[in-house]
């Protein structure tokens, strides 16, 4: 199956171009409910994998050594924009590991908050890796590493164990065994999981209800998506959808952006899990997607609605700030 028309960009009276897509939603015994394109897409889930990369934080003890609270937690789930919440709060976990900035392997990159950006270049400070957006996650993979006593200098490399740890728990919590996990390299130099969308969907379903899990990965789970939801701004920032959409949320809904038009829900009250894959890889359309998919799932009030009403119809503005079009999705989710 082909992907589907799901966003149009309005411009004036037209439609200029076009986004199409996939989108499964599944419960957490793994049946597909709804479905656009095609579920079975093998999917690189980029960043939307995150909450589960953080899951060995916990599970082998290295978050209770290391005291991390759930900002510290948050924050190894993000795609942050580099704002000082975020780079300072990357550097206090580092300090506590006895590491430097320098020990981050994630590579650098300018701050995605445009502040933070034009005060370095005032400041005439250089970009450090703390800045990149992943640089919370390979926080999370450095404290993991030097708790079990292993290399630090290639954490990153897939036959570490930081990333075996990280592969067993993806096989396990996506149903994907694991030589059927397609691995390429993310943007931050770590591996990266390509597995059906609908598992991926499973995923954020399984961990909305861990409740099939060993208890100490239940608890591991539990604590990683309640960080989340507890400190949303850690996992993007000021005006991110992940971060305003949790908050309005509120400790009901988690959910992670993906590289490459990627966007993963977990519902707490349903236990089900919805990702979404934008075929050319616009990330521009998943925000309108996620939002008319929790709308036609019935899992967002009227209030709601409201306040995700930017992130549904996103603006488009000129270089004047003037609003010259929108973004409008345009499907209806199929019963599978």
């Amino acid at each position: 199956m082909n992907a589907e028309h799901l966003v149009d960009v309005i411009r004036g009276d037209n439609v200029e171009s076009e986004h199409w897509g996939h989108i499964a939603v599944v419960n957490s015994e793994g049946k597909l409910l709804y479905s656009k394109g095609n579920p079975n897409r093998v999917t690189f889930a980029r960043s939307s994998m995150k909450p589960l990369q953080a899951i060995p934080i916990v599970e082998t003890g290295a978050a209770d050594h290391y005291q991390f609270n759930q900002a510290d937690l948050s924050l190894a789930c993000a795609s942050h924009n580099g704002e000082n919440q975020h780079t300072d709060r990357v550097k206090t976990i580092l300090s506590r590991l006895g590491l430097g900035t320098d020990d981050l392997k994630c590579g650098t990159h300018p701050p995605r908050w445009t502040e933070a950006y034009e005060a370095l270049i005032i400041a005439g400070k250089e970009i450090t890796p703390e800045y990149n957006n992943c640089s919370g996650k390979h926080s999370g993979m450095l404290t993991t590493a030097i708790h079990m006593g292993e290399s630090l200098e290639d954490y990153y490399k897939t036959d570490h164990p930081v990333q075996k740890r990280i592969m067993e728990v993806i096989s396990d919590i996506s149903e994907t065994p694991l030589n059927e996990i397609e691995i390429g390299i993310d943007g931050c130099g770590v591996p990266v999981h390509g597995i059906p969308l609908k598992n991926l969907a499973l995923s954020f379903a399984k961990m909305a209800k861990p409740i099939s899990f060993p208890e100490k990965r239940k608890n591991a789970i539990e604590q990683v998506t309640a960080a989340m939801m507890a400190a949303p701004e850690m996992v993007g920032g000021t005006n991110r959808f992940c971060s305003d959409f949790m908050r309005i949320e509120d400790g009901r809904m988690f959910g992670k952006a993906g590289a490459e038009g990627v966007y993963c829900i977990g519902d707490l009250e349903t236990g089900l899990g919805i990702a979404i894959k934008i075929e050319d890889g616009n990330g521009r359309a998943t925000s309108p997607v996620a939002v008319e998919v929790l709308k036609q799932l019935d899992l967002l009030n009227e209030k709601q609605i409201k306040l995700l009403h930017d992130y549904h119809y996103p603006k488009l503005k000129n270089a004047r700030q003037e609003v010259v079009g929108q973004l409008s999705p345009i499907f209806s989710l199929k019963n599978a």
